[in-house]
């Protein structure tokens, strides 16, 4: 509006020398308007701007080009509503002039008998990455709700536009939810998608009725009165730049650059996170599971400890190390925000995790134990440094299988993650390092193996990443580990 009034040859700081301001009625969420009293000419102008169906009630009359004239509220509504169908926010203007300045300073004194001016429209158009982001949103299962103070055609027309509604649903105003109970707005809390002329205190109401459905709800907010919304919502999501202290304090997480974009940035970013925590603990605890089976089930096979201490000393040090730290680093899956939300309560060892972790883990030792049976009874003297070679390289082969939870390897590609191919290329040089290396043969106490047993270990040691391709390729047709969709989380 500075910008407007400079453009049109009136100045801020000439007006600021000639007409002073004497007071302010601040705005506030009940009246939705605020008035400025000036001096000019001796007399105190009082000029009113706010939402045109606050302001309208309390003109008595209009300007025109002709001077003061009897006010026609119902025509300057339905001019405000067009301008708001097009996507403008719309304030009306109104001034008042007193000989004197009016006492008491109050709303109910200052802002009656006005004369209304005219009407402003502020284009505020979406960012437009929020256009991209809505859409992962829905696909991501995540339901986006525009709550505003606008007028209802402003917010319907910016909701069409960035695809939060389609045309012709509805919209629900601060006054409809005020009359409704929390019990009846829960009947249809779930099916509406954009709030309007909502006051900061109703967003509580709209979050409860969100989780008294069943749903997780975060609440984005930047305003003292948001407060309350922030600190009841599941997230509440403050924004840095124009939010108060009180909001930020309310709040569980800062925005710092105001975008909604960056919020589903965050949740992309955190299903990554999720997801490679989940294939670190199940690369970890299936390894050391392959390991206890491999020691356990040996003396009832009336196999001699296949393992010595170094030996599994080595393998937590070598195989669990470096591919384990870079499946930290291993990339977002293909379809990551197109699937679900993770219910809050459901445990990180859900969608079949810990069965993986069993039958693999046996299946490792029960690999590792073959080659040590075969070594033993055809009395080969290289068993131990087979079975310890077997263990090893099984474990190699299942950190490469388990980079995704269904996508096979061959479709991911080797060179996608290039930190955990060179822990990979790593941990077999050291590997074969152990076994043939003359230095490091009395430390390890291995052995060379020849290429027939080598050529075994490679054989049987590969059996566990066909294995889990096999698992994976069942889980993409919905055979096995078949689990339940969770239900939908709100952004508010």
């Amino acid at each position: 509006m500075y910008e407007a009034a400079a453009s049109a040859g009136y100045e801020g700081v000439q007006l600021v020398l000639e007409a002073p301001r004497l007071a302010e009625l601040p705005f506030d969420s009940e009246r939705k308007l605020m008035t400025t009293l000036h001096r000019e000419d001796g007399k105190t102008l009082a000029y009113t701007k706010g939402a045109p169906e606050s302001l309208l009630p309390r003109c008595a009359s209009q300007w025109t080009r002709e001077g003061e004239q009897a006010i026609k509220p119902d025509s300057i509504l339905e001019v405000a509503d067009k301008m708001a169908a097009n996507g403008l926010r719309v304030l009306a203007v109104a001034c008042r002039t007193w000989a004197e300045p009016p006492s008491p300073l109050a709303s109910e004194v200052v802002e009656q008998s006005l004369c209304f001016l005219g009407l402003v429209g502020l284009m505020d158009p979406p960012r437009p990455e929020a256009l991209h982001a809505v859409e992962l949103c829905k696909t991501a299962g995540i339901a986006p709700v525009m709550i505003t103070g606008d007028h209802p055609a402003t917010a319907r027309a910016i909701a069409v536009r960035l695809g939060i509604v389609e045309h012709g649903e509805k919209v629900l105003t601060g006054q409809e939810l005020d009359r409704m109970s929390l019990e009846e707005f829960e009947q249809l809390v779930e099916e509406v998608r954009v709030y309007a002329r909502v006051a900061p205190e109703q967003k509580i109401k709209i979050v409860k009725a969100l989780q008294d459905k069943g749903e997780f709800v975060a609440m984005t907010g930047d305003g003292v009165n948001d407060a309350p919304a922030l600190k009841r919502a599941n997230i509440g999501v403050a924004m840095g730049k124009i939010g108060t202290d009180v909001a930020r304090e309310a709040s569980h997480m800062v925005l710092l650059d105001d975008n909604f974009a960056t919020i589903v940035a965050a949740v992309r970013e955190g299903r990554r996170i999720f997801d490679n925590i989940r294939k670190f603990i199940k690369y970890t605890m299936t390894s050391n599971s392959a390991e206890i089976w491999t020691l356990f089930l040996a003396p009832f096979l009336l196999l001699p400890i296949p393992l010595l201490p170094i030996h599994i000393l080595w393998i937590n040090l070598v195989t669990d190390g470096l591919p384990g730290l870079a499946l930290a680093v291993e990339p977002e899956e293909r379809g990551i925000m197109h699937r679900p939300p993770r219910p809050p309560r459901e445990s990180i060892f859900a969608h079949g995790m810990w069965q993986h972790m069993l039958w693999i883990g046996l299946l490792m030792g029960g690999v590792s134990l073959l080659s040590q049976a075969w070594a033993y009874y055809t009395g080969s003297a290289h068993w131990q440094s087979m079975v310890f070679t077997v263990l090893t390289l099984s474990q190699m082969g299942h950190v490469l299988a388990i980079r995704s939870e269904s996508e096979s390897l061959f479709r991911q590609g080797f060179f996608s993650n290039m930190p955990l191919l060179g822990a990979f290329l790593l941990t077999f040089a050291l590997q074969m390092a152990v076994v043939y290396v003359p230095v490091l043969q009395p430390i390890f106490k291995t052995a060379p193996l020849d290429a027939d047993e080598l050529a075994l270990c490679l054989a049987l040691s590969s059996v566990v990443f066909f294995a889990v391709e096999i698992e994976k390729w069942m889980r993409r047709r919905g055979w096995i580990y078949r689990e339940n969709e969770s239900s939908s989380r709100r952004l508010g």
